[in-house]
């Protein structure tokens, strides 16, 4: 079982590797993180789908695929896309193939739903990996940053 869908029963796990990511850069004082994260959760699950990912039976990683749907358009089939993000395998666990395995789980869902596209924002580390799976650089989406 290397790759599997989350569930609510999940929450405190996902909130341990979300904390585990962010301090691989040090320690984070944040007691009630757990709490925020649980909230998150449980308003963002409608639209979001997460899976997880195990070395054996332990959870090592995970990935999140945000759901858009487009304003439906006479003359065009009901559609959306996806935002992958949160792609996360602990260092220790790393080029192993299970951050692969996560992508293609969602890869494969957003094929299943209709998708007319997948996106995402990677770090320059992350480049490759996402070029090795066909992502490319796209020029077709335009950017305001707002901090």
């Amino acid at each position: 079982m290397p790759v599997r869908l989350a569930t609510d029963a999940d929450v405190e796990l996902l909130a341990t590797l979300r904390r585990t990511w962010v301090e691989e850069d040090g320690p984070v004082d944040e007691p009630l993180f757990e709490q925020e994260f649980a909230d998150w959760y449980a308003a963002e699950a409608h639209q979001r789908t997460t899976w997880i990912g195990f070395a054996d039976t332990v959870p090592v990683g995970m990935l999140n695929l945000l759901e858009f749907r487009r304003m439906p358009r006479p003359g065009r089939l009901r559609s959306g896309w996806g935002y992958i993000s949160n792609v996360f395998v602990l260092a220790e666990h790393r080029n192993r193939g299970l951050g692969k395995d996560l992508l293609d789980a969602a890869i494969a869902t957003a094929k299943e739903r209709g998708y007319a596209r997948l996106v995402l924002s990677p770090t320059e580390r992350a480049r490759p990996f996402y070029g090795r799976a066909g992502f490319a650089v796209a020029d077709e989406l335009v950017l305001l940053s707002l901090g």
